[in-house]
């Protein structure tokens, strides 16, 4: 199978390419800056927010399935703009679409959700996220639309670099106890990713961990697996800063789990020391 990673020099991206050759499978991966050392993907240089760079890429490598793992916070036209060109250019081909979405689609006012809730962000970021989603399923209805959480590894994520600044003093700031998520491991995810790639249905999939933490847990379980001084962790209150954004957002995900193998572990198993 030819596989296309958009946003493969992430980190997910350059997870879901590895996965990808590891199975055999013919790997293309895109980067905005640079490619990922030690991935032995065929790398192209791509802005998703260029239409007709998107569409001559797919066109030229006509892949089986693509995955879209790009994104950017701060950026409209990459998460939500740069998302619909992916899926009209997949459609294009005829490609399955793997779209990779998040839980700041919901505002956390009901705390949980499946995937049959409906979007209602309260962040430019999440308001781009559900976009994405709106334009992928009007032009490929037989798309994955896989929304996750925080996404930790086995070192590399921002989340625990973070933490490791945080400890050293190399970093201000607090992890907050009042803001909870549903974190996922980057292998379980792009396992679960390339399993859903290759099943017939579609349509929105919850792909988070387990377990619900805060901020400040998910610093501390860290910490502790990294043999790190677990009472430098600092805490603090996102209600007592009064920052925007939504607070408590656990993505329930028993159905999805259900069409799954790859078990979705909680971060209390997986930085377990």
């Amino acid at each position: 199978m030819r596989v296309l990673v958009v946003g493969g020099s992430g980190f997910l991206g350059s997870e879901v390419a590895r996965q990808a050759l590891d199975a055999g499978h013919e790997v293309a991966a895109t980067y905005k800056t640079r490619p990922t050392d030690g991935v032995g993907a065929e790398w192209h240089a791509l802005d998703v927010r260029d239409r007709r760079q998107v569409a001559d890429l797919v066109a030229a490598g006509e892949p089986d399935l693509v995955v879209n793992a790009a994104f950017r916070q701060d950026d409209w036209a990459s998460t939500a703009d740069g998302a619909a060109h992916v899926a009209v250019a997949a459609a294009s081909v005829g490609a399955r679409l793997v779209h990779v979405s998040s839980d700041a689609v919901f505002s956390g006012r009901a705390v949980r959700y499946d995937e049959t809730s409906v979007p209602d962000p309260t962040t430019s970021y999440g308001a781009a996220k559900a976009a994405a989603e709106t334009a992928i399923k009007a032009i490929s209805p037989a798309a994955v639309i896989a929304r996750t959480s925080l996404i930790i590894g086995d070192g590399g994520s921002v989340h625990e670099r973070r933490v490791h600044a945080l400890v050293a003093g190399r970093d201000d700031g607090v992890l907050f106890t009042d803001d909870v998520r549903c974190p996922v491991h980057v292998g379980d995810l792009a396992a679960a990713l390339l399993e859903l790639a290759s099943a017939g249905q579609g349509g929105v999939c919850h792909v988070a961990g387990a377990d619900a933490v805060s901020r400040h847990e998910l610093g501390v379980l860290i910490a502790r697996r990294d043999g790190l001084d677990v009472g430098a962790v600092p805490s603090g209150r996102r209600g007592d800063v009064g920052l925007r954004g939504p607070v408590d957002i656990r993505l329930d995900c028993t159905v999805t789990q259900r069409r799954l193998r790859t078990r979705l572990r909680g971060a209390r198993q997986f930085l377990r020391g």
